[in-house]
């Protein structure tokens, strides 16, 4: 497999976030209650664990928008300990109180960046790796959670469902990042969502492609 650096715009990422939350919205939607307490297809975790990380992840990206409009610093979490314990508390809510802050989040996520200027997403931020960031690349940070956790979810989304493009700036970026060279990858032949899917350390269909961990 050799790829070509596919080109992933702010336009894209704006577009895809909001495409990602209403795919997953839809498939949450379509879960009964009793359905939340299932496992979800990310080990350990429940639906319930899923949809709260998901929620807990726009307040935390809400705290960068605040950081790029005010100017004054506003980490994603207080420590790696609160973040955890919040996606362990959504396990214990009432399914209708979990729903409801997964989508007060998700809205207020979008205006919160609805309001940015142009000079504003250009200022920088820290991500919860530690990562310095220009704002601008915070609705890429938001695709990407609503799509693959909704295959995640475990409820009839595949990657095949995911765009095209997002499809290829997500292989483009793990590729990069797990540093996979041509080399790595010559054996490595199927689908786009299954490269995808095999790169993000989901399950795949692809024959002979060597064991990779998870990411994200």
């Amino acid at each position: 497999m050799t790829t070509n650096t596919p080109t992933r715009t702010f336009d894209d990422s704006r577009r895809w976030v909001t495409e990602g939350t209403t795919l997953l919205t839809s498939a949450i939607d379509e879960l009964g209650v009793a359905d939340f307490e299932a496992d979800s297809r990310l080990p350990g975790w429940s639906r319930k664990h899923l949809v709260g990380h998901v929620a807990a992840n726009a307040d935390a990206l809400g705290n960068l928008i605040s950081w790029a409009e005010t100017g004054i610093e506003k980490r994603m979490y207080a420590s790696p300990e609160q973040r955890n314990a919040d996606i362990e508390r959504a396990a214990t809510l009432p399914v209708d109180e979990l729903l409801t802050w997964y989508v007060r989040g998700a809205e207020a996520l979008e205006a919160a960046m609805g309001r940015l200027t142009a000079e504003q997403w250009r200022h920088e931020v820290i991500t919860a790796q530690g990562l310095t960031r220009q704002a601008a690349d915070i609705p890429w940070m938001r695709a990407r959670e609503v799509f693959i956790h909704a295959v995640d979810l475990g409820a009839g989304i595949t990657f095949t469902d995911l765009p095209e493009g997002f499809l290829l700036a997500l292989a483009d970026e793990i590729r990069a990042k797990r540093g996979l060279s041509d080399d790595d990858l010559r054996d490595v032949s199927g689908s786009l969502p299954d490269v995808a899917a095999w790169l993000a350390g989901r399950p795949h269909n692809l024959a002979d492609a060597p064991e990779l961990g998870p990411w994200l």
